[in-house]
């Protein structure tokens, strides 16, 4: 960002609505450059059910900048690969993180771990966090930046009203105990019309998350009860272990997918969306809470190396919606080539297995613009 004599946001107030990972997270890098940061969330407990997340290098880098590094490997564990496996349980293809990528560091976390991590880590920074605060009227800041998800009021302002788009998809979440000495592995299992990875969190934990094409669903909620016979049903031709997964399974959530344009609006010169609220996407590339990270320091690093507010607001959004676009955009096509049919599904598939077998790391550098990317240098 270049040299500057004083940090611009030095005892500037910020508020910020909604204490998830995005707001989280902008409360510390703000607060770490010394603004005075407010965190209001309507939650009267941050609690978060069944939800594990893969956070890749790029967003471990945020966390390393802000010093959190050893707090966030202490409750998260190492992604060494990723498998592409059919709906026999065939291995297709293969990601070897650990070998190609040695010096990269990927993770998987449950997401109520690393919300209380972030959330002890900025009350350590001088955060004043306050739960149970519903923002029924946006609040009158300096600065106020709305991380406050799907139905964030401050898009709607900014943006006016949306009818998202329903993929005819659906998905079930669930935790499950973990067998002994589970492979560091994200395992996604793909067959016609639908796929199911799973992953370990640590702590004795697993995780699943199971997609099916599915037209009739009307909500968007996605901590809606289901029923763990109904999982079980859509994936009983699946082979490897997701049989004795999902035998495990005994409490689930359901929730429809619909597709979000990344908003045209992300600030007016004194307000700012980041995360879900900006760009809300599909979870085929494991890259929602990476982004959120990632937007939370860009915005601090453009608030803090200009004192005129809208100058920084604007750059902010300059640097962060291109990129928020590429990833929802790769994410989108991730739906479709999961779900294959017939003679299209045979042919990528052995397209996919002569390339993992004959140049494993062409996969893999396929992601080099994902997981290369530095926020702490941009």
């Amino acid at each position: 960002m270049g040299d500057r004599v004083m940090p611009a946001l030095k005892d500037v107030p910020v508020t910020i609505i909604g204490a998830g990972i995005a707001g989280l997270t902008a409360a510390c890098a703000m607060a770490q450059r010394g603004a005075r940061v407010t965190v209001l969330e309507r939650a009267g407990a941050l609690r978060e059910v069944g939800a594990g997340l893969q956070i890749s290098p790029n967003a471990v880098r945020v966390l390393t900048a802000l010093g959190l590094w050893p707090r966030f490997e202490a409750i998260s564990v190492r992604s060494e690969r990723v498998e592409l496996r059919d709906s026999v349980g065939r291995q297709v293809a293969r990601l070897d993180l650990a070998r190609h990528r040695p010096k990269d560091r990927f993770r998987f976390v449950h997401r109520a771990r690393l919300v209380a991590m972030l959330e002890e880590a900025a009350r350590d920074a001088g955060v004043e966090v306050i739960l149970g605060h519903e923002v029924d009227e946006l609040p009158e800041a300096p600065l106020l930046i709305g991380a406050d998800g799907l139905k964030s009021h401050l898009r709607r302002e900014l943006n006016g009203p949306e009818i998202p788009f329903f993929t005819g998809q659906t998905a079930w979440r669930a935790l499950i105990p973990a067998e002994a000495d589970p492979a560091p592995a994200a395992q996604v299992f793909m067959g016609p019309g639908r796929h199911l990875v799973s992953y370990p969190l640590g702590f004795g934990l697993r995780n699943i998350v199971a997609v099916v094409e599915r037209p009739d669903w009307q909500d968007e909620g996605w901590s809606l009860p289901g029923d763990p016979a109904e999982l079980r049903a859509a994936f009983a031709r699946f082979g490897g272990p997701v049989q004795d997964w999902l035998g495990r399974v005994d409490s689930v959530g359901v929730w429809g997918l619909f597709r979000h344009p990344v908003a045209a609006h992300w600030q007016d010169g004194h307000r700012a969306l980041i995360g879900d609220a900006a760009h809300p996407t599909l979870p085929f590339l494991a890259q929602g809470a990476v982004m959120a990270i990632e937007d939370a320091w860009v915005l601090a690093a453009c608030l803090d190396a200009d004192p005129d507010h809208a100058a920084a607001l604007a750059r902010f959004q300059a640097l962060r919606a291109p990129r928020c676009q590429q990833i929802v955009e790769a994410a989108n096509a991730n739906a479709r080539n999961y779900h294959l049919r017939g003679p299209t599904r045979a042919v990528a598939h052995a397209g996919l297995r002569a390339v993992s077998r004959m140049a494993p790391t062409r996969l893999i550098e396929r992601f080099a613009w994902l997981y290369d990317y530095d926020p702490t240098a941009a």
